[in-house]
């Protein structure tokens, strides 16, 4: 893991343990702390990335959100055992409307 974000979410999430979250701004104040407004949408960026993969979770609160149409103040923590079986799973095939009937 070369990426400097990456390390640092996952650095202060395992130093807080399991089942526990940060805010995005937490971490770009590691990395950042005189200009970490600067910062933050990286870390956004970043955390997105990671959910997409499976790899974190972006919670609002304290529930995961759709990672392509969330808004507003989130958290980020590790995936539970069922949101990483989850993220395994094929994707859900598109159901035509049959509206010809």
């Amino acid at each position: 893991m070369s990426d400097p974000i990456e390390s640092a979410i996952f650095d202060r999430l395992n130093q807080l343990g399991e089942g526990k979250s940060v805010e995005p701004a937490e971490i770009a104040k590691i990395l950042q702390p005189e200009q970490w407004q600067r910062m933050l949408p990286k870390v956004r960026a970043t955390a997105l990335g990671l959910m997409r993969q499976g790899k974190l979770t972006i919670t609002k609160k304290g529930k995961p959100v759709d990672p392509d149409a969330f808004r507003g103040v989130t958290r980020l923590r590790l995936p539970t055992a069922d949101e990483t079986a989850l993220s395994k799973l094929p994707p859900k095939p598109e159901v035509e409307d049959d509206d010809d009937f």
